[in-house]
């Protein structure tokens, strides 16, 4: 029985731990905090997942939730004018439901259900070291612990990261009592606001430990008025400025946050970072090598919401890999193969993510507008979150966008 050491009990870790589990393999996994402690923590992301992903958890019996999380229906796009009303306003309908679970629900879960498993559980945080010692005593290590130490041993890919500084502000906070969005309030949607200039907003339903809740979710351009929650502790304090930035710039989304509160006093999350490609293999002073997953080498902003995606996705093709292996040792040429085979995904999120950061050419505007009109429109956009490998045929190139929207007007391409 091949064993396989996994650092980090995040969405890739821990899919992937789970995964390997029920297919015979004697996995460790490492994990810096303990379920308990991870269920009573801070908040740790927005984990928006569109139908691809979702499968992967339902092809490995884990969807645990899926019967009580929300099911996010559409994908809804609004665009600020300068006097605060709205521009554009459209939602697109999804081909297969969307759901958000905390993460602090489903990593608690989760490692709870590997350790019932029979899987070997270690609460350690690991230095470069500490996986020095351990990594001789696998067949293969596998980092997918996104930050800390660990990643420094992952050079950046300065081909594939065009940015070397945080593009966007973060700032995050779970609440109850939200109102329906009044233009659907018959199926949820994830609504996307963009403030040109600005940043962005995000609003999407969720199941956290108290039930169904809503997140709000800033994306601030650095040095602007939604870079503004660096250094606030008090998470109050933190929901009383996010709720005084919607009145100011999205008044319909304020509407109906009136009354709203936080989920719990950890609801709240603040932070930035550059999207960043990295190597995806890592030497140990050893001389021993680890393979880095999802996050520790293509770590995106999350401005496309597919960071949990794209760790559902890594870690599903990851583990097709090391199935598909056998018992050949896992080399330096199997560890790039299988990112390689990663990167056929990955490069769509990261070619997207990097273009929504940028102000948009006039060609993405005229799609953004053209979806408040034609239904066609709004729907493929929508499920390009799903499939970002899409956008490629209608997104990037102003010829290739002028005839999509002339094939859905019946019009000729002008």
């Amino acid at each position: 029985m091949r064993k396989i050491l996994i650092i980090g009990a995040g969405q890739s870790g821990l899919q992937l731990a789970l995964g390997l589990q029920s297919k015979g393999y004697e996995v460790t996994l490492m994990s810096n905090r303990t379920a308990d402690e991870i269920r009573s923590g801070r908040v740790m992301s927005t984990q928006c997942m569109f139908h691809t992903a979702l499968q992967h958890e339902r092809d490995l019996g884990i969807n645990f939730w899926e019967s009580q999380a929300p099911r996010i229906e559409g994908l809804g796009v609004s665009v600020a004018a300068p006097d605060a009303s709205r521009a554009v306003d459209w939602v697109g309908k999804l081909d297969g439901y969307a759901q958000s679970v905390d993460q602090r629900v489903k990593m608690a879960g989760w490692m709870e259900t590997f350790a019932q498993r029979g899987g070997q559980l270690v609460i350690h945080g690991a230095a470069v070291s500490d996986l020095d010692f351990f990594a001789s005593r696998y067949d293969l290590t596998l980092v997918s612990a996104g930050k800390g130490e660990l990643v420094s041993m992952f050079g950046r890919d300065a081909s594939r990261s065009p940015y070397d500084a945080p593009q966007r502000a973060l700032s995050v906070a779970y609440v109850h009592g939200m109102g329906p969005r009044p233009e659907h309030p018959e199926f949820d949607a994830v609504r996307c606001n963009l403030v040109p200039g600005v940043g962005e907003l995000f609003v999407m339903p969720t199941l956290t430990n108290t039930g169904r809740a809503d997140i709000l979710f800033w994306e601030g351009v650095p040095g602007g008025p939604l870079d503004a929650f660096q250094g606030i502790k008090d998470p109050n304090e933190h929901l009383a400025l996010t709720l005084e930035l919607l009145k100011r710039f999205l008044p319909w989304e304020y509407d109906r946050s009136t009354k709203v509160e936080l989920t719990d006093a950890n609801g709240t999350l603040a932070g930035r970072y550059a999207p960043t490609v990295r190597n995806p293999i890592g030497r140990l002073p050893s001389g021993g090598l680890v393979l880095g997953v999802a996050d520790v080498v293509v770590a995106n902003d999350p401005i496309t919401g597919q960071g949990s995606n794209s760790a559902s996705k890594c870690a599903a093709a990851y583990l097709a890999s090391i199935v598909e292996r056998g018992d050949q040792p896992f080399d330096a040429e199997w560890m790039q193969a299988t990112f390689d085979r990663y990167w056929q995904t990955a490069q769509h999120v990261t070619k997207w993510t990097n273009a929504m950061l940028a102000p948009p050419p006039e060609h993405v505007l005229n799609i953004i507008g053209a979806a408040g009109q034609l239904q066609p429109v709004a729907d493929r956009f929508a499920n390009g979150f799903n499939n970002p490998a899409d956008f490629e045929n209608f997104f990037f190139d102003p010829d290739k966008a002028n005839a999509y929207l002339a094939s859905v007007t019946g019009q000729p391409a002008g």
